[in-house]
């Protein structure tokens, strides 16, 4: 009888990436940017992996080539594998658990949506305004605003901006499971482009940002927002770019035109974040020169797996940022998490946002105190 080499390949296929998934290398770049491509999908969502290897495994039993032992064992190693990338994701709670200390996190997770649906990101109660622009930049100078059809006022406002290296990405792509879900709760959510290399400068993406903040102050109550708290968030280079925002406030030099509007806001949330400096220039263009002690409060959150971004980077930076700031500094480590978690409605990113409703629950309450 001939060898089943279809089902064979398929499982080949799937345990090879399986176990990328799980010991992903970081040097040299070339293989930890091809790991990152490999797993930014099954690391988040194994349960996929696992409904097509139960799928190969049924039609192959129908065709009856699951005789040999061998074969109908082959498909136990991969199914073992992503049994364990569920479970590192499963341990994300406990993980954002304990960093939040004593401030309590939710332990309900949308099982439902995340096995079911983790591409449908768009929910029902939330409506979407695109392309509204905030500067003269054309395209790159356009955001989304998100909010509840039951049209709130005076609602928290989270900005996020997306992540690229500064040199791609665009809004509406990253952290929409996080910005429908607050939008659902009433929240008004902005995603942001902003000006991208080469034809920007590190300057002209923190112009832009600041931007998109005077644009929230000065627009934002017309879609029920209340200017006063304004929540940046932003991942990988956008995370960089929300905490120079944030510790650069009313700098006039960031602020050209708009020198007298309030750049300031009430935190920063940091998702896979880089906070070193731009492009290996100058060192101010790095988070960790503009540390202050009145820097707002700080929640970041990084995968201990991730091959783009080592999570000892975003480690030092929350450390000097407890060393000289008065707010709190919360710090997150993601077991098996890699760059760009935030992309899909997963276990990992759901216990993420359970965190950040947490994070933004304290530091909004009229009575937090740092």
């Amino acid at each position: 009888m001939n060898a089943p080499y279809g089902y064979l390949t398929t499982v080949s296929v799937l345990a090879v990436w399986t176990l990328v998934s799980l010991v992903a290398p970081r040097r040299p770049r070339p293989a930890a940017m091809l790991a990152f491509y490999l797993t930014v999908v099954l690391g988040e969502l194994p349960f996929m992996g696992l409904a097509w290897l139960l799928a190969a495994t049924v039609l192959a039993l129908v065709q009856g080539d699951l005789t040999s032992p061998f074969v109908a064992g082959a498909a136990a190693v991969p199914a073992a594998g992503l049994c364990l990338v569920a479970w590192r994701g499963r341990r994300a709670l406990p993980a954002v658990q304990q960093a939040m200390g004593t401030v309590p996190v939710s332990r309900r997770l949308p099982y439902a949506r995340i096995l079911l649906s983790p591409f449908l990101r768009r929910r029902r109660a939330v409506e979407r305004i695109p392309g509204l622009a905030y500067g003269p930049a054309g395209r790159r100078n356009l955001l989304d605003v998100y909010r509840h059809r039951s049209r709130p006022t005076g609602a928290p406002v989270l900005i996020h901006f997306h992540g690229g290296a500064y040199q791609g990405g665009r809004k509406n792509s990253q952290s929409l499971p996080l910005l429908y879900r607050l939008a659902d709760q009433g929240w008004v959510c902005v995603s942001a482009n902003y000006r991208l290399r080469p034809d920007a400068t590190f300057h002209d993406h923190l112009v832009d940002a600041k931007r998109v903040i005077a644009w929230v102050r000065e627009h934002g109550p017309a879609y029920g927002a209340d200017p006063g708290r304004i929540i940046l968030a932003g991942s990988s280079a956008g995370a960089h770019l929300s905490a120079l925002a944030a510790l650069t406030p009313d700098d006039p030099a960031f602020q050209p035109g708009f020198e007298s509007v309030d750049t300031s806001v009430t935190a920063v949330i940091g998702l896979g974040g880089y906070y070193g400096r731009y492009h290996d220039t100058d060192p101010r263009t790095s988070p960790l020169a503009h540390v202050r002690p009145d820097a707002p409060p700080f929640l970041l959150v990084h995968g201990d797996h991730d091959t783009l971004v080592p999570a000892e980077d975003a480690r030092e930076f929350a450390e000097r940022l407890r060393e000289v700031s008065d707010q709190p500094v919360v710090y997150a480590e993601l077991p098996g998490g890699q760059h760009g978690f935030d992309l899909f409605d997963s276990l990992r990113f759901h216990a993420v946002i359970n965190a950040i409703e947490a994070f933004t629950a304290r530091v909004l309450s009229p009575a937090f105190r740092p």
